[in-house]
């Protein structure tokens, strides 16, 4: 069981990496129009004209992504099965 839970946490991890190659920019539509104070979940993101979340991730996220990704799902390979 913690076999699959591991692989599947690396798999999601490293499929992560793999949007962030492919996106530039996300735009998120919200309802409220008030600005949210910068916290930590905000770290990347940028409030634009339209006063709409920008979650704008630099270049080595996706690579870091990807490669916590593949270790974690290698690491579930490479676990001892369990003895019955």
């Amino acid at each position: 069981m913690i076999r699959a839970t591991f692989f599947s946490l690396g798999l999601f991890v490293f499929l992560w990496g793999v949007t962030f190659l492919f996106v530039d920019k996300m735009i998120m539509a919200s309802k409220d129009e008030t600005a949210r104070p910068k916290e930590f979940r905000g770290l990347f993101t940028s409030i634009n004209a339209d006063h709409q979340a920008v979650f704008d991730p630099p270049e080595w996220c996706a690579f870091s992504l990807m490669s916590v990704g593949s270790v974690t799902m290698l690491y579930a390979v490479a676990l001892p099965r369990r003895k019955a």
